[in-house]
């Protein structure tokens, strides 16, 4: 039995449904993140399992107690909100025991609890200090060991990283990916940035306008998306996707025309809708792309960006038939923007979806 049970879980504001019947389960000990874009209902389907929200229908378990209808001190859980929420008059040490207080709980408790956690959080030196004299990611470190210290059944995070910059951001990925190992927590974390999501995560819930795209292990997720949404969304930089039709069918291979000069060939199997003819769309990521033409099948472009990072270069280009690809090229590849070049790509690495957007199933990669 799962630790944490979503059941056919429905959120509307008056005439506006938020969540269509969302089911999911959550392993203990287990890294889930939900991720989506801004208005997929993400944070609604968080705060709904916190009890900040009152559930239209459907049912949330943790363990084997309903808790859909309990208050959130009821529930077990703690939050780390995207806004630190610390008060700023207190001590760090005093802003981490607040919950713990308001509980009643022994004080000689509430010390030990406090020291263990902010031993882990590496921020023993700052309990005197007030949130002020404070760094964004040491206060982020305080809102956590506030969570920690409750000891709760689940940890929620409501894009906690969201207000740090982009350095601090990749620091405190690492700091929660190896807190969740130490806690050995089962924790919900809610995040807009697929990075965050392929990183961190044990299993990952893919969510779009209130509905589950789909859920799995971050690499499957990559390899093996289920519709365009995903694999659009899943990646960075994003998959590219080019318009075509089937020009043949064998049964392993689909061979698709792309305009009339290029042509590729994908590796998968084709399913009872696939007809020679058919619209489909060809995705193929920018990793997957070799500047120079070599592969099973290759297309020409015109190059209009170079963007160079070092140990990457990421080129942008426009097909002969207006499509738009990104190509990552290593980061001493010599070309400039006008240039011409091929690109080539293999039959295994390509992603073929139909006019509906549901995937072709691919071989084991």
């Amino acid at each position: 039995m799962a630790f944490v049970e979503i059941e056919s879980l429905v959120k509307a504001f008056g005439d506006a449904r938020i969540l269509h019947g969302i089911s999911l389960e959550v392993e203990k000990q287990e890294f889930t993140v939900f991720v989506g874009p801004s208005g997929c209902g993400k944070t609604t389907l968080l705060r709904l399992i916190a009890g900040l929200e009152e559930v239209t229908s459907g049912t949330i378990r943790i363990g084997d107690q309903r808790v859909d209808h309990l208050p959130p001190d009821k529930r077990g859980l703690a939050m780390v909100f995207q806004n630190y929420a610390l008060y700023p008059h207190m001590t760090v040490f005093e802003n981490m025991a607040f919950g713990l207080r308001v509980s009643k709980v022994d004080k000689a408790v509430i010390r030990q609890r406090v020291q263990e956690a902010a031993g882990i959080l590496q921020i023993t030196e700052l309990l005197e200090r007030r949130p002020r004299q404070l760094s964004g990611g040491q206060r982020q470190r305080v809102a956590i060991g506030r969570a920690i210290v409750r000891e709760p059944k689940v940890f929620l995070f409501d894009e906690p990283l969201s207000n740090l910059d982009a350095k601090l951001r990749v620091q405190m990925r690492v700091e929660l990916t190896r807190l969740h190992r130490e806690l050995k927590a089962t924790m919900i974390y809610v995040t807009h940035d697929q990075v965050e999501a392929m990183t961190m995560a044990d299993k990952i819930v893919v969510l779009n306008r209130g509905h589950v795209e789909q859920i799995g292990r971050p690499l499957d997720l990559y390899h093996y998306p289920r519709n365009l949404f995903v694999a659009g969304f899943i990646g960075s930089p994003a998959m590219n996707f080019l318009k075509g039709r089937i020009a043949r069918i064998s049964e392993s291979n689909v061979e698709v025309a792309l305009g009339e000069a290029n042509k590729a060939v994908v590796r998968c199997r084709p399913n009872g809708n696939a007809t020679e003819g058919a619209p489909v769309t060809l995705g193929v990521r920018p990793e997957a792309l070799n500047p120079g033409g070599q592969g099973d099948s290759s297309i020409t472009g015109n190059v209009h960006t170079v963007e160079r990072l070092g140990g990457d270069t990421y080129l942008y280009l426009s097909t002969p038939e207006g499509a738009d690809l990104t190509v990552h090229a290593p980061g001493d590849m010599v070309v400039t923007s006008g240039d011409r070049i091929a690109i080539g790509f293999n039959a295994d690495k390509c992603h073929l979806f139909h006019e509906n957007g549901d995937a072709f199933e691919r071989f084991p990669v």
